[in-house]
């Protein structure tokens, strides 16, 4: 629990008694590798803090899913579009590794926002971030050759290359497989 405190202590430091109030919400959950946390169809019902592990947002497809977003140590993880509308999720959300999350639920996280001093500025802040990278992502999409899409990863987030799938790169970047083995053998 000692990362989250961290973790919020740099976007707006809680004093000690709202961090006690907002840390009894918590609860801790362990997963194995590949275990879905939210199925598409499902109501997203939790903000999750990644203490430990990899994540994967993805839509299934027959052929190959598409993988949109792997999130990892000290991030949270939510289908936020779900979250606040309360509607069923256009997406899943699984686990690649094994992993350890602090989840909050939404009824808990409304109520933190409401009673404690910056709750609300932290949830802003994180709300803020989401966009921005989306937004990053979106204009990679229309504007970067799948090329410079695969390196601009992996200068944001070297771990990628040993610890996740290149199918799930190859899916996350636009192109398939054999378009990412070509571009490896190119950049190597």
């Amino acid at each position: 629990m000692h990362e989250i405190r961290k973790f919020i202590d740099t976007i707006s430091p809680m004093n000690n008694s709202d961090w006690d109030f907002f840390s009894s919400k918590l609860q801790e959950v362990k997963f194995k590798k590949n275990t879905t946390l939210l199925q598409i169809g499902k109501v997203e019902n939790y903000l999750s803090f990644i203490s430990k592990g990899i994540i994967r947002l993805y839509i299934p497809r027959v052929e190959s899913d598409l993988t949109f977003g792997f999130l990892f140590d000290n991030e949270f993880v939510t289908a936020y579009d779900s979250l606040l509308t309360q509607s069923p999720s256009e997406y899943q959300i699984e686990t690649l590794t094994e992993t350890i999350l602090w989840k909050i639920s939404n009824k808990d996280l409304q109520e933190v926002y409401e009673k404690t001093n910056n709750g609300n500025i932290i949830g802003r802040k994180m709300a803020e971030n989401m966009f921005l990278i989306k937004s990053k992502r979106e204009l990679s999409l229309l504007s970067r050759t799948a090329e410079e899409r695969y390196l601009d990863l992996f200068s944001d987030r070297p771990n990628l290359l040993q610890q996740i799938p290149l199918k799930y790169i190859a899916s996350y970047i636009g192109v398939t497989p054999q378009a990412l083995s070509r571009i490896r053998k190119r950049i190597t």
